[in-house]
């Protein structure tokens, strides 16, 4: 039984699955939640809680001072709880206290302006740090991976710090939970009677389905427990991705396929989304999440012999999601929550 104590802020659709592994391995878990009502489920899995938000900036500090091992998977844009855990992270430092720091990024910070239409042949490779380090400071999430990277100097070798940096996820989770990008399209698609997609659709993303996800943070854990410090510190990235490359072009004709063999929509052919229907996906930012290029390649945790085992995603989108979404009920008028990927 492992004696180390886990803090894990985002329980939820990607931290809910790494949850249920680590339990498995009987670390001692505890994570932050809003409501007590929530706070007494995980109660019952043997899951400590601390009642709070990702604003509870002391809240989360102190709880990290006691915490071996922590992970942030709530979101890639939060600043405060982030900036909460690096001084959690100085503190235990000035304590002679060792921490592990797994971040959530989002492949979004790889991304382009290509708003579909073209295939970029830029691919970043997580053995290949310098080229993730010259992305621009402008780039989505870099603003909190630079704080991260920058701190990582001054807590020095008593924290080992990586950065997740998930592409496309896909797949459905625990307690049915779904990811944001492709279920989003398909809402979309049966809102307004056909498969939608930026521009031409030709952008390409690199995906991982979110089982397979958890198992390479896993992976990744197991690294950093058993590798000494100095040999973390020079990269701090790592990708997580299946092998699988898909166009907006391809889902969007998967999602028409399937919708369309339901009855749903009277066409399976893609069309291109107007931008006075953003509203209905991404608002602002629709380009930008469901129009982009993002290609990685995860070299660091097939190295450690990590290998995904999950269907892959329009197998997923066909068997798992679509039918879920399809028994969805009430009005969609888009995605308005911070987008994490």
């Amino acid at each position: 039984m492992s004696e180390k104590s886990v803090f894990l802020l985002g329980p939820g659709y990607i931290g809910g699955q790494i949850l249920e592994f680590l339990l498995q391995r009987n670390y001692h878990v505890t994570t932050l939640t809003r409501r007590e009502s929530t706070a007494a489920e995980f109660h019952a899995q043997g899951i400590k809680t601390v009642i709070g938000s990702l604003d509870d900036r002391s809240l989360i500090q102190k709880q990290v001072s006691v915490s071996d091992i922590v992970f942030h998977t709530a979101t890639a844009d939060h600043l405060p709880s982030s900036e909460a855990i690096l001084d959690g992270l100085e503190e235990r430092a000035k304590n002679n206290l060792q921490t592990i720091y797994i971040h959530t990024s989002g492949a979004s910070v790889l991304s382009d302006n290509s708003a579909g239409a073209f295939k970029s042949d830029m691919v970043f490779e997580d053995d290949k740090p310098e080229d993730i380090d010259a992305l621009p400071d402008s780039a989505p999430h870099r603003t909190i991976d630079l704080a991260i990277v920058r701190r990582r100097k001054i807590v020095g070798k008593h924290a080992k710090i990586a950065i997740m940096i998930p592409p496309l996820i896909y797949g459905v989770g625990l307690s049915g939970r779904l990811s944001i990008q492709l279920p989003t399209l398909v809402r979309y698609a049966k809102k307004h009677g056909y498969a939608g997609q930026v521009g031409e659709g030709r952008s390409v993303w690199s995906q991982i389905h979110v089982k397979d996800l958890a198992r390479g943070y896993l992976t990744l854990l197991d690294w950093l427990e058993r590798t000494p410090p100095e040999e973390v510190l020079p990269n701090p990235y790592w990708f997580c991705e299946n092998g699988n490359e898909l166009s907006w072009n391809d889902c969007a004709a998967e999602i028409g396929r399937v919708l369309h063999q339901a009855g749903k929509i009277e066409s399976s052919t893609p069309r291109t989304i107007p931008v006075s229907n953003y509203g209905d996906l991404f608002g602002k930012w629709t380009d930008a999440v469901v129009g982009t290029n993002s290609r990685s390649r995860a070299n660091r945790l097939r190295k450690l012999g990590w290998e995904p085992k999950e269907k892959k995603t329009l197998a997923s989108l066909a068997e798992d999601e679509i039918p879920l979404i399809m028994q969805e009920t009430g009005p969609f008028e888009g995605y308005g929550k911070v987008v994490a990927s």
